[in-house]
């Protein structure tokens, strides 16, 4: 997602502040990217191991569960999920 911003040109070099040897987005851009984050999180994908449709917002807070589950020794291995 990172890498798609900068390559639709969502966020440029001037979008950047570099101050005190740290660099930061610019209110701007930061917005932009935030909104290009949350367009990414409402995307739907289809999960693997469920074979359903949902958000990757969605997807996050099911794969949480998954790995509490695993790890309280409920699920004897975690399901992990890849993107492509």
């Amino acid at each position: 997602m990172v890498i798609q911003v900068i390559n639709n040109g969502e966020v440029q070099p001037k979008d950047f502040v570099a101050v005190a040897g740290s660099v930061n987005l610019h209110p701007d851009g930061r917005k932009r990217f935030i909104a290009a984050f949350e367009r990414r999180l409402d995307h739907e994908i289809t999960h693997p191991l469920f074979g359903y449709q949902l958000s990757y917002r969605r997807l996050l807070e099911l794969q949480a569960r998954l790995f509490a589950r695993h790890l309280l020794g409920e699920l004897p291995d975690y399901p992990n999920f890849t993107t492509r």
